[in-house]
């Protein structure tokens, strides 16, 4: 595992499975449907089990029927997984000419709002953006620590630990090399 610490944040990364995290929240890499689709998405709407479903229609019904926006994010709870909570955020579709990196790194930022709303003071992050959206490893990633360390000082000592959970060795290389680009420094 490497660690660093943003403020007081301390940010690490890993190899795994983000449906079997124990962690206070883990970030879902949602449509802006809710509703389920591939990758990540369909991984940990699966593992929470149908309530995970019923829980993002609802919020289609009520607080958001037009779908959650690019950048934003939502929390539900985690149901059949080992995290309290699921925050949903929506990447930014570089092929559907959604290139704004600001609107990937408002994924990370928005998440991290939302995890602090709730008090979780563990949160776990996949590579937002870095899948089927078509964002390069190393833009998600350089996305990704950029938005963290920077909220992390904004908004020091209220997320304890963000980790990165990362689903191939060579995507974890490439968010090694962006959270030691960063200055981080390696760790444990």
């Amino acid at each position: 595992m490497i660690g660093a610490y943003g403020r007081s944040v301390r940010i690490t990364t890993e190899l795994g499975d983000i449906t079997r995290v124990e962690a206070d929240a883990i970030v879902n890499a949602a449509n802006s449907t809710l509703l389920g689709g591939g990758g990540v998405d369909g991984a940990i709407h699966a593992a929470a089990g149908p309530r995970l479903l019923a829980a993002c229609r609802e919020l289609r019904r009520t607080t958001l029927p037009d779908g959650l926006p690019v950048g934003d994010a939502v929390a539900t709870p985690g149901f059949d997984l080992p995290a309290r909570w699921v925050i949903h955020t929506v990447g930014p579709n570089r092929h559907a000419g959604q290139t704004d990196p600001a609107a990937l790194a408002s994924c990370f930022t928005r998440s991290l709002d939302v995890a602090a709303d709730l008090g979780a003071r563990t949160l776990a992050f996949p590579a937002v953006g870095a899948g089927v959206y078509g964002w390069s490893p190393d833009d998600a990633a350089n996305a990704a620590i950029g938005a963290v360390r920077a909220w992390a000082v904004a908004r020091p000592h209220v997320v304890d630990h963000v980790r990165f959970v990362l689903f191939s060795a060579p995507l974890r290389a490439v968010f090694d090399a962006a959270l030691a680009a960063a200055g981080a420094g390696a760790g444990e």
